[in-house]
């Protein structure tokens, strides 16, 4: 009987001495530094020309890489299309920016908030998306869906009517 409890006895001292390291991993911080509908095309393939920056950060002590973040746009609760942004290297406890000029389609429905935004009136925006951080061997586990930043947009009107 003896013999058994030390083996057990290191099994869960090593399970133990694990549990602090993974309460202490946390999930990168993701913030919209700005975001800024550039010009609105009406005419052929209507689309929204948007300038996204959005500011990643690793609250952890080692260097990470995401793979990707894919993330689907919304506005006033309506889904307006996907962003996604590759290959971000996060140092330790550091940030990366990471910019993504975006050609969105316009709808009947998403053209109503992009000439709200056109005019210089408030909208909610949100990022919902997931990412795939790069664990060398390990492979690439993807995390989320999340909502990975919110709040409002407002710039100055584009369209003079």
């Amino acid at each position: 009987m003896r013999p058994l409890l030390l083996p057990l006895a290191a099994v869960s001292a090593a399970l133990v001495g694990c549990a602090p390291l993974q309460q202490a991993v946390q999930l990168p911080t993701f913030e919209v530094q700005s975001v800024r509908l550039n010009s609105l095309t009406l005419l052929g393939t209507p689309t929204a020309n948007i300038t996204l920056r959005v500011k990643v950060g690793n609250p952890n002590g080692v260097p990470v890489r995401l793979a990707n973040i894919a993330t689907r746009l919304i506005l006033d609760g309506q889904d307006v299309g996907t962003i996604d942004l590759p290959n971000v290297n996060l140092p330790a406890r550091g940030e990366a920016v990471q910019d993504a000029n975006l050609s969105l389609p316009l709808t009947v429905s998403t053209g109503a908030t992009f000439l709200k935004i056109a005019r210089g009136q408030e909208t909610s925006y949100r990022l919902d998306g997931t990412f795939a951080a790069d664990l060398g061997l390990l492979g690439q586990p993807t995390f989320g869906p999340f909502t990975l930043a919110q709040g409002v947009w407002k710039q100055p009107a584009i369209l003079p009517f």
